[in-house]
């Protein structure tokens, strides 16, 4: 079985607060990978409550994000639409809300998946390569350190063109297989 985690393809990553014209242009790409995707789905979401700036991260970035019930919280509308699609087609889909860069809960629910029926390898996309997706990739290899994890470099973006490429060569040096990068 293999597994694809959609990470924090929200409004405000891609033309909200925090969007970039990189991130928009990577929203076809998820929407296709999700699509032709076989085997279940895990999508997070960055949550974040209206005391945002007083947390750690609203201090060191001061732009009101992923506010839970937002219009910026919610997944772009086609990959949501290609979620729910998903959802009937694969064994399951499954949104996570995270307050945090790396999901806990998702290597928790992936590594327990893992017991019940090996996983053969997951696959990442989604934003922001430099913070949310390299967070969740290094959580995931510390959970499932024997299953391969693949991020497919094409369906991620980061928070400038730089930082995406940084990031993608950091996996790579954490033994996770990065494909279709520039």
């Amino acid at each position: 079985m293999k597994v694809l985690v959609v990470i924090d393809m929200q409004n405000d990553f891609i033309s909200g607060s925090l969007g970039t014209p990189e991130a928009v242009e990577i929203v076809p790409r998820v929407v296709e990978k999700i699509r032709s995707w076989e085997g279940p789905i895990y999508a997070t979401q960055d949550t974040h409550q209206p005391d945002y700036l007083q947390t750690q991260e609203g201090r060191v970035l001061p732009v009101e994000h992923c506010i839970a019930g937002s219009w910026g919280w919610k997944v772009e509308q086609s990959v949501r639409e290609a979620l729910s699609e998903g959802a009937g087609r694969n064994d399951s889909t499954l949104y996570l809300t995270k307050s945090t860069f790396g999901s806990r809960d998702l290597a928790e629910l992936l590594a327990q998946r893992h017991r019940e029926q090996p996983i053969a390898r997951i696959e990442l996309v989604g934003l922001c390569t430099d913070i949310c997706v390299i967070s969740n990739a290094l959580v995931l290899k510390a959970f499932l350190p024997e299953t391969p994890l693949l991020v497919d470099a094409a369906c991620c973006a980061g928070v400038n063109p730089q930082s995406h490429l940084n990031a993608l060569e950091a996996m790579r040096m954490c033994q996770i297989a990065v494909v279709n990068a520039p």
